[in-house]
């Protein structure tokens, strides 16, 4: 099986690279908690790829592709059914919008994080995407360069697992 090693210094190795990433504010951990700002332990499958197509082409990928809408969001409610799901906005629990003003989102790799089954308040909208220009820590994301994921995501596929190490 296909795994990208993230380490907690930053470094994301991939098919022989290494690509400087961002991760979670608050490091990263075993114990994942909502709103910890934790990138969380472990290794995850990848699910799909949500881009801005008014913003970029479609990404080349072995993963399944979906374009963003204005209208998409990702619920983080921990008391909401649709905890740690898609949901469309507007929306009336706590929730992002996916459709951001700056360029984080224009490509969302969704992580297999607390999905199968959803585990309420062990954490929400785990994904890899774009980096602020400083690598500046996430809410719990793996950020990367623009350029550096669209070049690991022609080689992922859905047998492809991330694994977040200490």
């Amino acid at each position: 099986m296909d795994k990208i090693l993230v380490s907690a210094s930053g470094m994301l190795h991939w098919n022989d690279r290494e690509y400087k990433c961002a991760l979670g504010k608050g490091g990263v951990t075993e114990d994942k908690k909502e709103g910890d700002g934790a990138t969380p332990i472990g290794c995850f499958p990848l699910r799909e790829v949500m881009y801005r197509a008014d913003k970029i082409g479609k990404p080349q990928t072995g993963l399944p592709l979906c374009e963003l809408k204005k209208d998409d969001g990702w619920c983080d409610d921990v008391d909401d059914a649709n905890y740690n799901r898609k949901v469309t906005l507007p929306y009336p629990a706590s929730h992002e919008s996916l459709w951001r003003d700056d360029d984080l989102y224009d490509i969302i790799v969704v992580v297999g994080y607390n999905d199968a089954p959803v585990e309420k308040g062990k954490g929400s909208a785990i994904f890899m995407h774009v980096a602020r220009p400083t690598y500046s820590p996430t809410a719990g994301c793996i950020a990367l360069a623009k350029d550096d994921l669209l070049e690991i995501l022609k080689g992922v596929s859905e047998e492809t697992q991330i694994c977040i190490q200490q």
